[in-house]
């Protein structure tokens, strides 16, 4: 068994690694904690030296697999966006794709140790389920054993940007009832929670989410405000859930003297699932396995395909059953749509012939009448261009020859139902009634008007013969 750790927080190492051997769950893994003994940023040991796990395509079914791992009965929630501080190591993993049945997280499929694009900022944590009878501390009670609320209405809050090069730029400052001026924690800080303070003080959009001290750290104004969470859509931070800070002081757990920064702009890109198209397209399809080399190589098959690849040698023959469909993303919004990766970082594909961009652009998972995801589809990474425009509107972005790629304002990139990739495998899933979800940006890693319209929910009839897609809704990842 791989090594597996959660760690919060250097600040307390010494009095952890005294308690290691009193909350030590087997002779392979040791659990760090500094706010709860059962959450914190996920790292694996791999070459003798521990690493990071990059939160792209991190979800409960990955979140799970951790907290079984560890010894816990259960995952209470996953955590992205460094909530517990931005990471220390390296990453080692990114990228994981689990089904559920594994039990470690190195049996998931992952683009290779070592082998990511992410920033610090992009650590994956977990909160997992307190085992029965299990002691914690009763000496540690940081600010992260109180529920997060709202600030009351009666409260007056102010809000500004400082330290920036132009108006729309600059950490965050608040303050409440004319009192002193704060700036707010940058854990877990994002575009969805930049948002928000872009709209409240009439700059437009989010453009970009920091958690930096370039424009002035703590050291310049103390953190007033910490666990910051917004939906996206409030009208003013204060709306916010944020941590108790009646007591007057408030704790980051991450790099000490980094504070929440935003870069605000009038235009953003906006896109929207064409669900219509999705309903319209959707059918079943049977393929042998010997006509889906390059697709397995992306990981876009079940797991269970991988070992009948190991283990039978007419794997070739053998069939996947697999839900096709068309995705097409049209961008609504007010400026081109383009990779958060710079040029430089963006990856070739021999099986496509060319670059990919993003490696998490569209997600395609099918949920039982539980909520429970029984079946998921898996892009290695995406290339985006202008496959279609409205009249008048001219092609700007395309994937070949190492062309810029993004989506223009009024033109969609649209992924064809016969394109490698394109599909959820199904093999294993019984007949029944579903739900298929389609989103597109789903981990919100570029900026948007709205999230609202990124993910097409809709209703999924599998039958041994066919299968139909309808009643589709636009609604959030």
């Amino acid at each position: 068994m791989r090594p597996i750790l959660c760690s919060t927080s250097s600040l307390l190492q010494r009095f952890i690694s005294s308690l290691l051997v009193k909350f030590k769950y087997n002779d392979s893994f040791s659990f760090l904690f500094v706010f709860l003994p059962i959450s914190g940023n996920i790292e694996v040991l791999h070459n003798n030296k521990w690493g990071s796990v990059c939160d792209d395509e991190w979800d409960s079914v990955e979140g799970r697999i951790v907290c079984e791992q560890l010894g816990f009965p259960g995952l209470k929630k996953i955590t992205h966006s460094g909530y517990f501080g931005p990471a220390r190591r390296r990453f080692w993993m990114d990228n994981l794709f689990c089904e559920g049945h594994e039990k470690e997280l190195t049996d998931c499929h992952f683009d290779g140790w070592g082998v990511n694009d992410c920033e610090p900022t992009e650590a994956a944590g977990v909160i997992c389920q307190s085992p029965a009878g299990e002691e914690t501390l009763p000496e540690i009670k940081p600010e992260f054993y109180e529920p997060k609320s709202r600030i009351h209405y009666s409260q007056r809050m102010e809000i500004r940007l400082r330290g920036g090069r132009v108006p729309n730029e600059g950490r965050i400052e608040v303050r409440l009832n004319g009192g002193a001026w704060g700036s707010i924690c940058s854990d877990g800080w994002s575009l969805l929670e930049a948002n928000v303070v872009c709209r409240q003080l009439g700059l437009g959009y989010a453009r970009d989410a920091l958690q930096t001290d370039y424009f002035g750290g703590a050291d310049l104004t103390p953190v007033l405000l910490s666990g910051t969470e917004c939906y996206g859509n409030e009208t003013s931070l204060q709306e916010c859930l944020h941590y108790d800070f009646s007591r007057g002081t408030s704790t980051c757990h991450g790099e000490r003297n980094h504070v929440a920064v935003v870069v605000c702009h009038i235009l953003a890109p906006d896109l929207v699932v064409d669900y219509f198209e999705i309903e319209r397209t959707a059918h079943l399809e049977d393929r042998p396995m010997a006509l889906m080399q390059c697709a397995m190589e992306e990981n876009c098959v079940a797991n269970e395909a991988y070992d009948i690849q190991r283990d039978d040698p007419n794997w070739r023959y053998v069939t996947r059953r697999l839900l096709k469909f068309t995705a097409s993303a049209l961008n609504a919004g007010n400026t081109d749509f383009r990779p958060f990766k710079d040029k430089s970082m963006w990856e070739w594909h021999m099986c496509h012939m060319h670059y990919h961009s993003m490696e998490v652009f569209a997600t395609f998972d099918i949920y039982d009448a539980q909520g429970n995801k029984v079946a998921q589809g898996h892009k290695a990474s995406f290339c985006l261009e202008d496959s279609q425009c409205l009249p008048g509107i001219p092609k700007k972005y395309n994937c070949a020859n190492f062309g810029d790629q993004g989506i223009s304002v009024n033109c969609s990139d649209v992924y064809l139902y016969n394109l490698d990739c394109q599909w959820v495998d199904i093999t294993e899933m019984n007949t029944g009634l579903y739900t298929l979800k389609i989103a597109i940006n789903p981990e919100f890693k570029v900026s948007e008007m709205s999230f609202d319209n990124n993910a097409a929910i809709c209703n999924l009839l599998y039958t041994d013969t066919y299968a139909r897609v309808d009643n589709c809704r636009l609604e959030r990842p």
